[in-house]
């Protein structure tokens, strides 16, 4: 794919910035469709396909935690590795605020905010990773360990 066929968003400026190697999917958005449309129009695993989570704390501090598109987060355990009372989703508003991102188009690369990152620990085992690329119906296929490594990502699990 040329550079001119997809947009150059924050996140691509981030990757590029961050010298990580990916590939650009454009696919059609659905409302509503989430990872397991996504995995579907690119003919890839719903589990290589990673979603975005804005998170806060009981203090109110907002955080991402990547998750593979077919499992959930444990929002305990979550808050037990964090040393933390309690962690829950932030809505959409906030999350948006934060992440200069639109639900739907999350990525955890060239947010507005610098925000710490949480990779679900088994995200690390697989080969590629789709993930989105600050637009939607824009997902970035890369190495997990170079994601890894630019955003100073902390493996955590917490998947359900």
């Amino acid at each position: 794919m040329a550079k001119s066929d997809y947009p150059a968003t924050p996140a691509i400026h981030f990757l590029r910035a961050h010298q990580v190697a990916f590939t650009p999917h454009l696919y059609e958005y659905e409302e509503h469709g989430g990872t397991r449309h996504a995995a579907a129009c690119l003919g890839v695993a719903e589990h290589a396909v990673i979603k975005t989570l804005v998170m806060e704390t009981d203090a109110h501090k907002p955080l991402l935690v990547l998750m593979h598109g077919d499992r959930e987060v444990s929002t305990k355990n979550l808050a037990r590795a964090l040393g933390v009372k309690t962690v829950t989703p932030c809505d959409p508003e906030k999350a948006q605020r934060v992440t200069g991102y639109l639900v739907g188009g999350i990525s955890p690369c060239g947010t507005r905010t610098a925000l710490p990152v949480y990779v679900e620990a088994t995200i690390l085992d697989l080969e590629r990773i789709y993930i989105n690329g600050g637009r939607r119906g824009l997902l970035v296929s890369l190495a997990p360990a170079d994601l890894v490594r630019a955003l100073q990502a902390r493996p955590v699990q917490v998947a359900l």
